[in-house]
């Protein structure tokens, strides 16, 4: 096992034995798109502190019961009187519909100077751009291609960009605030290859999240890598346990896998322009290396 795979290994076995002894990659996900009505909206806690916020979809904070997002584990790597965790993910979302339905507005309204912003989006930007159900695909790429629709959903005329315009505007709204963005790449659906390892989205969406920060000076973080990675190390029994459903969204101990796995791509950038901010839980997870 080489140095790479394993940086997150023992902090990943550990969190396996203390919880258990105490569809395709960026395919639509079936279940119904989450209420937002019945979600609360996490606000900031102490607003003289500098900032984090989440922007994601399920696989970051999910509202079905047995179920977890590796946003939900993440605030206690940080130190609290140092720096906000604000995770506003909502399941169901992609890059194009969390901004239609106006949730990044409200995180902008929020964002401030010295603020961060760590989006991680592309489970559900493959499927329809229109129906009437969903309607929250976008064009494959980072180009400037769009299509004019009429939302079946919405009922509202509108024009659809690919995930790269929708990722580019992500950061670009965050630097225009002040802030630092950070792209991710999804986190990689339990599909194991016949050679043993996990399928990746590294020729398609995961290509696509680096252009993007490539394009706008923002940070990227490889998390369909490190994930994948992690979970090769782990080994498919026990990886198995770590999921709710049949290959898309973790129980508790497989969210606090995928967060100690964000924790070490963050460490790893350049800079590591988070790193004042984490606490003592976060000194056991080793720096995902920077290619």
């Amino acid at each position: 096992m080489n140095r790479s795979a394993c940086f997150v290994f023992p902090l990943a076995t550990a969190l396996f034995l203390s919880v258990f002894t105490a569809g395709r990659v960026a395919a639509a996900d079936d279940r119904p798109v989450e209420d937002a009505s019945k979600i609360a909206t996490q606000e900031i806690r102490d607003k003289a502190l500098p900032t984090l916020f989440l922007v994601g979809d399920s696989t970051v904070k999910v509202g079905t019961k047995g179920q977890r997002g590796w946003g939900e584990e993440f605030a206690h790597f940080f130190n609290l009187s140092k720096i906000n965790v604000v995770n506003r993910a909502i399941g169901g979302r992609s890059s194009r519909t969390f901004q239609t339905e106006g949730r990044w507005d409200k995180v902008l309204a929020d964002l401030k100077p010295g603020d961060f912003v760590l989006v991680q989006l592309g489970t559900n930007d493959g499927g329809k751009i229109n129906d009437n159900s969903r309607a929250r695909a976008t064009l494959p790429g980072v180009g400037e291609e769009t299509e004019e629709i009429d939302n079946l959903l919405t009922k509202k005329h509108e024009v659809v960009h690919t995930f790269g315009w929708y990722m580019r505007k992500y950061a670009t709204d965050t630097k225009a605030k002040g802030g630092t963005p950070i792209l991710c790449s999804l986190v990689p659906r339990k599909i194991w290859t016949k050679d043993g390892k996990i399928e990746r989205a590294a020729a398609t969406y995961g290509a696509w999240t680096a252009k993007a920060a490539q394009d706008t000076g923002a940070y990227f973080v490889d998390l369909n890598e490190i994930v994948a990675q992690t979970y090769e190390s782990l080994g498919e029994d026990k990886v198995n346990t770590l999921f709710a459903d049949e290959h898309t969204h973790t129980t508790v101990a497989g969210a606090q896998v995928n967060a100690a796995c964000v924790i070490a791509g963050l460490k790893g950038l350049k800079g590591d322009p988070l790193g004042k901010y984490f606490s003592a839980d976060a000194e056991s997870v080793e720096a995902f290396p920077v290619k």
